[in-house]
């Protein structure tokens, strides 16, 4: 775990292996734990950078609204620092919306991206009242939210099946401070819509999705990519594919890095 000063604020990241830079972002209340079981098997033809967003894992907050933005300008400092001039984004929900701005702020840094049960589209207005009830529900009952929210991201036939690992990002949920949970609900909720990198980009991208997703609702999320290059990839799971689906995935991505470096 190593550590870069940002805003007077500490970002924290993990770098392994050597080779094409391969970027991985977490998503909300999540950190940069959630790739542990990925890590060694990129490790092995790539160099992977783990990043803890802000206010998550062993990132400080940087304020009380964490915009996309912030975000994507945190990331940068990290590849600054290490020197790395273009990589392969991996984003997982939020972390796909930070991937998207960064993208949008600095595309040539920008070799491949991938959005990972995740969506180009800004909120709608049921979901901008949706992020103001959650704001509300975490300061009233922190625990309660957290471990309902979490419970809600796999799909309901896997959440018998997968309790132990449920329980686990669950433990890592609460490590997230209700300061960090109130900045990326506000974050989230402002992001700018960013459907036009899906059909203007110079560079691939691939969009996973789970068809049980019971955040992203699958046809409706499915419709952006209509009429652009990116490529799809559907799991029969929810939200949560990297544990949900995680040998499949594993090979998903390998083999996106792979074509990247052979392009």
């Amino acid at each position: 775990m190593k550590q870069i000063q940002f805003k007077n604020s500490s970002i924290s990241y993990t770098d392994t292996g050597k080779g094409t830079a391969v970027v991985l972002l977490h998503g909300f209340l999540e950190n940069k734990t959630m790739w542990s079981n990925y890590i060694a098997a990129f490790a092995k033809k790539n160099r992977v950078i783990a990043i803890d967003l802000l206010g998550h894992g062993e990132t400080e907050c940087l304020g009380y609204v964490h915009s996309m933005e912030d975000n994507a300008y945190a990331v940068h400092a990290v590849l600054a620092e290490l020197r790395i001039r273009k990589a392969i984004f991996v984003g997982h929900s939020m972390g796909g919306y930070v991937a998207l701005a960064f993208a949008e702020l600095y595309p040539d840094f920008v070799k491949g991206l991938v959005l990972l049960n995740s969506t180009a589209k800004a909120d709608s207005d049921e979901r901008k009242l949706n992020r103001d009830r959650a704001i509300k529900a975490v300061k009233q009952s922190y625990i309660n939210f957290v471990r309902l929210a979490i419970a809600n991201l796999f799909s309901e036939n896997n959440r018998e099946r997968l309790s132990e690992e449920i329980e686990n990002v669950k433990k890592e949920a609460l490590k997230t401070p209700l300061q960090a949970i109130v900045a990326s609900l506000e974050g989230m909720k402002i992001r700018d819509d960013r459907e036009v990198l899906l059909h203007l980009s110079p560079f691939p991208i691939l969009l996973i999705l789970g068809e049980k997703d019971p955040v992203l609702q699958y046809e409706e999320t499915k419709k952006q990519i209509k009429n652009t290059e990116v490529e799809l990839v559907s799991f029969p799971d929810g939200h949560m594919s990297h544990i949900e689906n995680q040998g499949e995935l594993t090979e998903v991505l390998l083999d996106f890095f792979k074509k990247i470096q052979t392009q």
